[in-house]
């Protein structure tokens, strides 16, 4: 958080004192660093080069209007997990062609809303799921571009709760059934899968978790392009960590440059798409607020803060 910083006993952000932040707002409220959003979001951007990709920033790590305006203008596109986020991105400026929508629950009026809307697409969870977006399309007269979500079994060596690319997670496609869903969507009339997709977890600190879903992943595409089926994109997904106490996480440009040398040993061009949201927003902002007074209880310490309603600032 480098322009977060002391200076002469006061708390600062990009030069601006908190305390002048919490006189002018009120507390207790969030304030974001302007700058620490672009760098993290330019650092994934550029470790690309002129490889073809799409950074699509993951909204539930923080949907704040202002951040996700902010993405937009760099030229950001979104991944949504529910009909909430693709309206708050919307009001944002977001292009829907520039959105993906993942999700292992998605309801009937957030599909119908999405292809309304005209999302680029959908990453799909399940053989119920492929049915439920056919039959949607079908009723609006349009065909829904999918993404096939495949669970590679990769233990991503994070938090259990937060682990989501195990073969016992509930989230994804055992790759041994993607084949069958691919065959579902053929003879299927409203639906057209494009691309493959994983997330193994969240908070990773280690690079050979995603390199091991990558490979498994790029397995299934070699497998299906034998089978006829021509894909547009891969969708890697996010979940790359930061830094709270002591963790050593991978920096962005780590992170991409290992999945472009994965790509390049497997001999495949395929447009990359990656999902980050927490390695941009984690570190880029805090809660200011007020202590009001000190109270001990016993052999505990407690500091008693203000309990107003948050606002939200963005640092400029």
């Amino acid at each position: 958080m480098d322009h977060f910083h002391y200076r002469d006993g006061q708390y600062f952000a990009e030069g601006v004192s908190l305390a002048r932040i919490a006189s002018a707002v009120g507390t207790p409220c969030y304030v974001y660093s302007k700058a620490i959003l672009e760098q993290r979001w330019r650092v994934f951007d550029d470790a690309f080069g002129d490889y073809p990709h799409r950074i699509h920033y993951a909204v539930k790590a923080n949907g704040n209007l202002a951040i996700l305006k902010l993405l937009r203008q760099m030229g950001s596109g979104f991944d949504i997990v529910s009909g909430g986020e693709l309206e708050r991105v919307l009001k944002a400026g977001g292009r829907p062609d520039d959105m993906v929508f993942s999700g292992v629950g998605k309801r009937e009026s957030e599909i119908t809303t999405a292809l309304e809307t005209g999302i680029h697409c959908i990453n799909v969870e399940s053989a119920a799921e492929l049915d439920r977006v056919n039959r949607i399309a079908g009723t609006l007269g349009v065909v829904a571009d999918l993404a096939l979500r495949i669970n590679p079994d990769v233990d991503p060596h994070t938090h259990p709760y937060i682990s989501t690319g195990l073969r016992e997670n509930k989230f994804g496609i055992p790759a041994d059934q993607a084949p069958d869903l691919v065959k579902q969507a053929h003879d299927a009339s409203h639906v057209n899968i494009i691309g493959l997709a994983c997330h193994i977890g969240s908070q990773l600190t280690e690079l050979s978790p995603f390199i091991a879903a990558l490979d498994r992943v790029l397995e299934l595409v070699f497998s299906l392009r034998q089978e006829g089926l021509q894909l547009k994109h891969l969708d890697i997904g996010g979940g790359l960590g930061i830094r709270y106490k002591d963790e050593t996480p991978p920096e962005p440009d780590a992170y991409v440059k290992a999945l472009l040398k994965q790509l390049s040993a497997r001999q495949c061009n395929l447009p990359l798409f990656i999902e980050p949201g927490r390695a941009i927003v984690g570190n880029a902002g805090i809660l200011l607020t007020r202590v009001e007074y000190l109270k001990s209880v016993e052999s505990h310490q407690f500091a008693v803060r203000s309990e107003e309603h948050t606002s939200e600032l963005q640092s400029q």
